[in-house]
């Protein structure tokens, strides 16, 4: 479809404050074309340095982008997907929350599919560098048969009545917060790592009255074998780090050979079973971009999919076991029991 072209044109949705990671992005490929920038807000569509418009059906006919980056929150997605299909857009990335439910991104997937057209959900935490050390090192068996894998979200950024008003104000006024917004994303982690779980169990809780949805708890990934996976949130607590939003937070995944830890550097220690000494895996840096870069490293992973036909992570019909989980994960709190079937994806 797109394999041997030179060139990939790509028109973005959405200017809003996180877009700034995805323009810096796509300006960094050398075999990207930027064509077009479209906002409700035309200003900030303009302030990108691209042909700028407010209207997306206008910018998919004048700019006739081969790919549409969706960088717009859930209830923009399913109108979006629909136009780009209308407009002859081959390749669609969708930002994550992918729409507004788990049958909604059904038929987002359902018409893509149908029109042959590539949707790849932007989940992009598992292009991070730090996941990918120790993806290869679980792979490689360097801590031997794995136990347990826990991450402690710890952002820091959730006390009080101003919480996210400097950079997301919209996250207290969701009714799902700390799971739909931020657990998501190591839902999909812990899949890249471990694979499909059997059952879930979740503890969510509100800790800061201000804001509507949950922002701290606990969910728990089953496995085969008594493998667990262990998310355990705090929106208000923080971790040490210089910047808390380079990892969100830190990470054990332990084996019966030895411990691999995530610190808030983004660094990657190994320890051996038995010792105290640990060996440096991913070294910390000054990291590019956001997470370690990974809007980036999600980004050329779908140009390098689309123009030479390299398989492609995180594609819509795959994603759709991301929601059926996070329904499962609030459906086990509200029932406080553990869930072992999920809603067919």
């Amino acid at each position: 479809m797109l394999e041997g072209r030179e060139t990939l044109r790509v028109a973005c949705l959405g200017a809003g404050y996180f877009a700034r990671f995805h323009y810096e992005a796509w300006r960094k490929l050398p075999r990207v074309r930027l064509v077009g920038a479209c906002d409700r807000d035309l200003e900030k569509a303009r302030a990108t340095g691209l042909s700028s418009f407010d209207e997306l059906d206008t910018m998919l006919k004048m700019a006739t982008p081969d790919l549409l980056d969706i960088i717009t929150p859930p209830p923009t997605h399913l109108v979006a997907i629909k136009a780009a299909i209308e407009y002859g857009v081959r390749a669609v990335i969708c930002q994550k929350p992918f729409c507004n439910s788990l049958e909604e991104a059904k038929h987002a997937t359902e018409l893509a599919e149908a029109a042959g057209v590539v949707l790849v959900v932007h989940e992009n935490f598992r292009f991070q560098p730090w996941y990918r050390t120790l993806k290869q090192a679980i792979d490689e068996r360097l801590i031997g048969d794995l136990h347990q894998v826990t991450f402690r979200l710890r952002t820091g950024d959730g006390q009080g009545p101003g919480a996210y008003l400097d950079r997301q104000p919209y996250f207290q006024t969701m009714p799902q917060l700390l799971i739909h917004e931020t657990g998501v994303h190591w839902i999909d982690t812990f899949r890249y790592l471990i694979g499909e779980p059997e059952a879930v169990y979740a503890d969510l809780r509100k800790m800061n009255p201000v804001i509507a949805g949950e922002d701290a708890g606990y969910f728990i990934l089953d496995y085969p074998g008594g493998v667990r996976a262990l998310f355990d949130g705090n929106r208000l607590l923080d971790h040490s780090a210089e910047n808390c939003r380079t990892t969100l937070g830190e990470a054990l995944v332990e084996g019966t050979r030895g411990t691999l830890s995530l610190a808030g550097d983004g660094s990657v220690r190994l320890r051996h079973f038995g010792t105290q000494e640990d060996k440096v895996l991913l070294a910390p840096r000054q990291w590019e971009g956001f997470g370690g870069d990974c809007v980036k490293n999600l980004i050329c992973h779908v140009v390098d999919g689309l123009l030479d036909g390299k398989p492609l992570e995180n594609e819509a019909r795959d994603y759709l076991k991301v929601i059926a989980i996070e329904q499962a994960i609030y459906q086990s709190d509200r029932l406080g029991q553990k869930i072992r079937e999920f809603v067919s994806a």
